[in-house]
């Protein structure tokens, strides 16, 4: 990707995170970065191909971080095989990584807000949040348990309870976490949160 297009993507996301998407026009991308609409359609169609990108780059970025904590990039339904041999070691360090990538990122913290912020507006993007930051996570921690108690690795439990108990806590201190002053105590808490879940199911072996 070219310098330009680049920062109209960067430029776009950030203004989406602060505005909303409706509310930003290609004339306010363009006016930001001091170029004309027309210079801005040389790299860009119109604002839903900027958008749709935005969204594309947010997938890559989770595929290949699944694929660096070595935890599925696939749905249950797209491959049973992928979700065997997971360990709470790996979860453990995906979802720490998540955390970082969700509040510290800046690509993960506008595009976070912008979800956030339009959800209630669009309805396209609502489906959107509730895949990336609700029903989807918990669907994918649930089909992640349900393996881990068929291989003996989590005692046998209600699995989509588990993701539960699992996932409300994360998604809460994303949420703590943009007080300026509690990121640190966030990343901390979430930390003993998860020790605290092993400790809890994985009861064969200890936390690190």
């Amino acid at each position: 990707m070219s310098d330009t297009k680049e920062k109209i993507l960067l430029t776009a996301l950030r203004l989406f995170a602060q505005d909303g998407y409706e509310a930003v026009s290609v004339s306010a991308i363009a006016g930001i970065l001091g170029m004309t609409k027309g210079a801005l359609y040389r790299h860009y169609k119109n604002k839903r191909e900027i958008f749709d990108r935005i969204v594309d780059r947010m997938v890559q970025i989770d595929i290949e971080c699944a694929k660096k904590h070595e935890v599925p990039e696939v749905t249950f339904d797209q491959s049973l095989s992928a979700y065997h041999g997971a360990t709470m070691d790996k979860i453990k360090s995906f979802t720490t990584s998540q955390f970082q990538f969700w509040t510290e990122n800046e690509f993960g913290c506008d595009f976070r807000k912008m979800v956030t912020l339009e959800q209630y507006r669009n309805p396209e993007i609502a489906d959107l949040y509730q895949k990336v930051f609700a029903n989807g996570p918990v669907s994918y921690m649930e089909d992640l348990f349900r393996e881990m108690m068929a291989q003996g690795v989590l005692k046998n439990s209600n699995p989509r309870l588990l993701a539960l108990d699992f996932y409300a806590p994360f998604h809460l201190l994303i949420s703590m976490s943009d007080a300026p002053s509690d990121g640190e105590k966030a990343i901390d808490l979430l930390t003993a949160h998860i020790n605290s879940f092993i400790q809890k199911n994985a009861p064969n072996r200890q936390s690190q």
